[in-house]
This record gives structure tokens, sequence and C-alpha cells, in this order.
């Protein structure tokens, strides 16, 4: 049954969709990615038929135009969550044109991402859920701003592992401590890298979701355990 369920997100979600500045966004839509690069997003509600309400809403970071990977799979996760009753939205950030240095760059994925998440003026701090290159993103955010938890998928295991065609120049690591719920998500090969490498992996305060493979990631598996760490987090 979770299965059937599962396969039909695409069909039965009913998102709705908004500009965070009212002009000059793109709208995002389940079925289709878009290569374009100016920031988009999506606002998907829970339908009526969700068994509940949840008061706090996920927050999907990606940057397609800076790293693909990142946005991969999300469409489904927020469709799902949505229908379980979760306020999800779906923020694809534009890679600028001017940013020269790592430092540079992230500091404009933060900006936008804030005031995206401003523009949405919910009294709940969100939970930030990001992919690949995107996690970065996130825990550029956090180390800043308020945040309900953090949860990030397949992340590289440290800034100085990331290719130079991500970051042009050297990014310091993150040193912000996990004093909020923060988890990991990845695969069984990604694992032991994490493990060797991560400095977040290694914090005991982290949860560690392991699946089996890249497909597990954001497929039933990864969204049965994501779901039960949002439970577990009274969220």
């Amino acid at each position: 049954m979770f299965s059937q369920a599962f396969r039909s997100l695409g069909a039965r979600a009913r998102p709705h969709v908004v500009s965070a500045f009212g002009l000059g966004g793109l709208f995002l839509n389940p079925s289709r990615h878009s290569n374009s690069s100016a920031t988009g997003y999506l606002l998907r509600t829970p339908p009526p038929s969700a068994p509940r309400e949840v008061p706090t809403p996920l927050v999907f970071v990606s940057a397609s135009s800076w790293d693909a990977s990142s946005r991969k799979g999300v469409d489904v996760l927020a469709s799902w969550y949505a229908q379980r009753g979760y306020t999800c939205l779906e923020i694809d950030l534009a890679k600028p044109s001017d940013a020269s240095t790592s430092q540079a760059l992230m500091n404009h994925f933060e900006s936008e991402l804030a005031s995206h998440i401003r523009m949405l003026a919910i009294p709940f701090a969100p939970v930030i859920i990001s992919r690949a290159g995107a996690t970065l993103i996130a825990q550029t955010y956090i180390s800043s701003h308020p945040a309900t938890g953090l949860l990030l998928i397949s992340p590289p295991p440290s800034n100085a592992s990331v290719p130079q065609s991500l970051l042009p120049t050297p990014l310091e690591e993150f040193i912000f401590e996990a004093r909020f719920p923060c988890a990991i998500l990845c695969a069984e090969a990604e694992q032991s890298r994490l493990a060797a490498e991560s400095r977040l992996w290694k914090d005991p305060g982290v949860d560690k979701i392991v699946v089996q493979d890249e497909d597990a990631v954001v497929g039933q598996q990864g969204v049965v355990q994501i779901e039960q760490w949002l439970d577990e987090l009274g969220i």
C-alpha cells in the first residue's frame, strides 16, 4: 500500500505556487525541473485529506543551477510530506554571477534563503532539509538563523572535499554546535567516508540515518526514516 501511494505522489500533489517577491520568480511545479538561473519557489500546503496539519514547516533548499544533484528527489519528498500534513516550501536558489569567492557565494545563498523564509511569515522556525552541495547553504543559514531542525542528505564530508567547480576558493569549515535537532541521511556507500571525515558525523548529538543505496535516499526507505525522525522530535 505504501509503495502504491509513494508512486502516485505526483498525480495527487496539489502545490500552491507563489513567488516570494511577486516578480521575477521562477514558478516550479512537481512534474518539471527548470534549468533557469532564476530563483524559484514552490509552496505545498496540506490537502483536506491530510491526517493532520503540522504547524512547523519543512523548507527544502536546493541550488540546481550551481549543483544539479542538490535538487534530485526534492520534489518527491516535499510532495509526500505535504500529503502527510506538513507545509513544504521548496526553494531553488539562483547562482549569482558575481561571487568570486566561496564565502561570497555562500553569503549570497544565505541572504536569498533568509529572504524567502521571512516572506513566508511563519510563526515557527522551520526544519531545513537539503541535499549534496545545498547542505553547505543550509549550514551557512543555520549558523546565523533559527531552525527547529536540520536534515542533511548526502552532505560532503567536509568543505575541503567539495570540488573547485562548486567552491572556487577555500571555504572555512563550519563550527556551529548542533544544539538543536540535527541529522544526516546517507546511503551505505557514503557512510565510511562520512565517519572518517565529517565533523558532524562524529558528533554524538547528531542523528545518523543510513539507507541501502542512493535510490533509497529519496525512496520509500528514506521517506519512512525521515518521518520517523520528525516524529521523534515531536514535529
